[in-house]
């Protein structure tokens, strides 16, 4: 699925969705770079257990909302793999509140760490990518910027929908360059964002899916290296949406 030595950053790679596409992408003969901005002990372990299973992985620390250590990210990867294969954009944030009591820095949190972080992650890929002519871009979305999520969800759908256009936007740009730019957009899946919802409540979500459950992380990550893939070699700038058959 993927050429010898392949190498792959993983954005908000030590925790969730982020986790299993690391781990994925590592069972098929990937180099992952996990990149976490404080969770330094989880992508460790992490990296570990890569290992562990065969598999070959590296830790890198960066905020993805702060320019200067996303462009050390990246300049360190490229000085010491001199190739970026695939971008996997994972980093994200919930900060549910209603509209009415949301603060301006709760807003603008949420945006910065979904939106921005995917801006500059994708930026300094890009840079990369055009001038090996190929690569692959897998931004992390959510069926929220589609359907328009829960009430006090308006800066969470808002930087999700935000993602899906810039991705959408982005493939343009991208293509002339050999450059494959994708969204993948899950429903409820089992992370530590939906873990804190109340067992009655997430039943009640889970009721309303046509397989009536909720999703698996490594069941986006299947779709994610599918798509990073050169089995997905004709594909680009597309939204999938992996959410059961039902709820966003």
């Amino acid at each position: 699925m993927f050429t010898e030595g392949s190498v792959a950053l993983v954005t908000g790679g030590s925790r969730g969705i982020g986790r299993a596409v690391a781990v994925d992408l590592a069972a098929h003969g990937v180099h992952v770079v996990v990149n976490y901005s404080r969770s330094e002990e989880q992508a460790k372990e992490l990296v570990a257990r890569i290992e562990a299973d065969g598999g070959s992985a590296s830790a890198a620390q960066a905020d993805v909302t702060d320019e200067e250590q996303v462009r050390e990210m990246f300049r360190a990867l490229r000085s010491e793999h001199g190739r970026l294969d695939v971008l996997v954009t994972s980093a994200g944030v919930t900060r549910d509140r209603h509209l009415v009591v949301m603060s301006p820095a709760q807003f603008q949190e949420t945006m910065d760490i979904n939106m921005n972080g995917t801006f500059l992650a994708c930026r300094e890929a890009l840079r990369i990518m055009q001038h090996q002519k190929r690569g692959s871009i897998v931004t992390l979305s959510s069926a929220s910027g589609l359907d328009g999520g829960f009430p006090g969800q308006t800066n969470y759908v808002a930087s999700k929908g935000a993602i899906i256009a810039f991705t959408k936007a982005l493939s343009y740009e991208a293509a002339p360059h050999n450059v494959r730019v994708n969204v993948v957009a899950p429903g409820f899946v089992e992370t530590d964002m939906t873990r804190v919802i109340p067992a009655k409540l997430k039943q009640g979500y889970a009721d309303r899916i046509r397989l009536g459950r909720m999703g698996r992380p490594e069941e986006i990550a299947n779709l994610v290296t599918f798509l990073a893939s050169d089995k997905a070699s004709y594909i680009t700038s597309e939204i999938f949406v992996a959410n059961g058959g039902g709820l966003g």
